[in-house]
């Protein structure tokens, strides 16, 4: 197996596996539709990309410096988390709603990358694999990567524009929501407790 086919297995194992951006993805889908949700995976996927290049670069060992800053990364992310899972219970599940909530933007899935754990596992792993210290080798995982990224996001948006019509009804909406922010809260949990 090439490195660079080891790499793209890599990408596409850390990027289509659940977890809370591919949630919030699937509930855009279900409740947006998939064009509405594309901008969440593409902030998203630049968001991780940012990331993969600082780890890269170095601020995995600022952070082992600075056990503190993240701590409070950490306890930034649970708490997204937590608002997320919030928002998703106390939607109403109208559809058609003037009250329905806007689509996450770009800049909400760059910042769920910057505060989830798993994309911080996921680039220190990737970068320790796959990079040392050659940046050319860093570059060439970015570009390979992004691209799996995103379709990894936009499928999770996909499926859930292929279910939006089952969740027409306002009960079956919120009880898919409750769900979704079950499996938040959950994500939460897991880290504190963790």
């Amino acid at each position: 197996m090439s490195l660079s086919l080891s790499m793209a297995a890599f990408a596409l194992a850390a990027s289509i596996s659940p977890g809370p951006v591919n949630v919030v993805a699937l509930g855009s889908g279900a409740r947006h539709g998939l064009r509405s949700s594309l901008a969440h995976a593409s902030g998203a996927t630049l968001g991780f990309c940012l990331l993969l290049g600082l780890v890269g670069l170095g601020v995995h060992e600022l952070l082992q410096r600075w056990p503190l800053l993240g701590h409070l990364l950490h306890g930034g992310g649970v708490l997204f988390l937590l608002y997320m899972a919030w928002k998703l219970a106390r939607d109403t599940g109208e559809l058609d709603s003037c009250q329905t909530p806007s689509a996450p933007s770009a800049w909400q899935g760059a910042a769920m990358q910057w505060l989830s754990p798993k994309a911080w596992l996921a680039a220190v792993a990737g970068v320790g694999a796959y990079t040392g210290a050659e940046q050319q080798l860093l570059w060439l995982f970015i570009w390979i990567y992004g691209p799996i990224c995103f379709v990894s996001i936009a499928s999770w948006a996909w499926a859930g524009s292929v279910i939006r019509h089952y969740l027409s009804d306002a009960r079956r909406m919120r009880l898919f929501n409750r769900c979704l922010a079950a499996m938040l809260m959950a994500s939460a949990l897991y880290l504190l407790l963790g």
